[in-house]
């Protein structure tokens, strides 16, 4: 499997007399609200590293009125998303789409269609982080238009292999955990059963992030840092994910990148993911059948992982923006315009929307 796969809808051969219109060198603004430190979850972190590497190869543009192309991400900043089209209607605007967030919080279902309206709206062109996020989204929204799938990639200057701890079979495994969220979708569940039946005589396993229980074998740290969090992946063996449901795992794609062989639920885009470079699991009492699988086998799995080079993501990202692109110099498309109509369905479902935000609010 190949980290990146584009599909080419909408692409058409363009006249020999138009060409020249296409070596623009475009300019990308990442339209989110990024934070600083170990906040934000993957996508945070993801568009981070996106940004920090566009700015390296100079495409990147601060300035949204200087862009050329806008990637927004999905629900977030709807609202300025859908306003910057309406200023700037010949610009492309591409929406990174994850979820459906109705598939591991039910709660907020309400956002996917928030999501689907404003892509439907503003997007010119559709990023899905996984072919399962592709299927399962376009399962409640029969999208049609330009549109991916590109798989994460990490900060390579920080998720690498570099000072990888030699594994050691006769010594006690490592094995470690983490997560942004606090979600009990997040496998709090699993960490919770490993740290009852685990052999601690055989393993040892620290989680980092925010903990819903107090663990009485597991090793427990706060959320950390990226620096801190690459270099604790890298003193470890084994990468254990309880989260039942991911778009595609940040988590999984940075331990992988560190050298560890990965465990994870078989579900969502996890086999994806993972591929030979680990193992997936059904169940609890299957987990601790992989982890010895993975324990005396492992240097065949290390030989397997899977690389999710930076470069090419963000580079899959750049050209899918700049087919688009040059499918609106050529005039073979026409940008998305936010009109007045369209003004008045992005209320509509806002209205929409904040109803089902209360009701949801009531019902708990």
């Amino acid at each position: 499997m190949s980290p990146q796969t584009i599909t080419n809808n909408g692409k058409q051969n363009i006249p020999e007399n138009k060409k020249d219109l296409l070596d623009v060198r475009i300019k990308i603004h990442i339209l989110f609200p990024f934070q600083v430190g170990p906040k934000g979850g993957g996508g945070n972190q993801f568009l981070k590293a996106l940004r920090y590497y566009w700015q390296s190869i100079g495409v990147y543009e601060d300035e949204l009125a200087k862009a050329d192309v806008v990637l927004f991400n999905s629900h977030h900043w709807l609202k300025k998303a859908f306003g910057a089209k309406r200023k700037f209607p010949s610009k492309i605007f591409i929406h990174r789409i994850n979820g459906p967030l109705g598939s591991y919080r039910p709660k907020e279902a309400f956002l996917d269609k928030a999501i689907f309206k404003i892509n439907s709206l503003v997007a010119d062109g559709t990023v899905w982080q996984s072919k399962w996020s592709q299927s399962q989204n376009k399962k409640i929204f029969p999208y049609k238009g330009f549109e991916t799938v590109i798989y994460n990639a990490p900060n390579e200057q920080i998720f690498n292999k570099n000072g990888k701890t030699e594994f050691r079979k006769f010594g006690k495994i490592k094995i470690i955990a983490a997560s942004w969220s606090s979600s009990a979708l997040k496998g709090f569940d699993i960490y919770k059963f490993l740290d009852e039946n685990l052999d601690f005589r055989r393993y040892q396993m620290t989680f980092i992030g925010q903990n819903l229980f107090k663990f009485k074998n597991i090793k427990t740290l706060g959320p950390t840092e990226q620096v801190q969090l690459a270099k604790l992946i890298k003193q470890s063996d084994i990468f254990v994910s309880g989260s039942k449901v991911e778009s595609c795992s940040n988590a999984l794609i940075e331990a992988l990148s560190c050298g560890l062989p990965c465990l994870a639920f078989n579900s969502s885009s996890n086999p994806e993911i993972i591929g030979k470079g680990g193992e997936l699991f059904e169940n609890a009492q299957d987990l601790l059948l992989k982890i010895e699988k993975i324990a005396n086998n492992y240097l065949s799995y290390q030989k397997n992982l899977q690389v999710f080079s930076l470069e090419k993501t963000a580079n899959a990202y750049f050209n899918f923006a700049k087919r688009i692109f040059d499918q609106a110099q050529s005039g073979f498309y026409i940008t998305r315009e936010a009109g007045v109509l369209a003004g008045l369905a992005f209320t509509f479902s806002n209205l929409i929307n904040f109803c089902l935000k209360i009701l949801n609010k009531i019902k708990k």
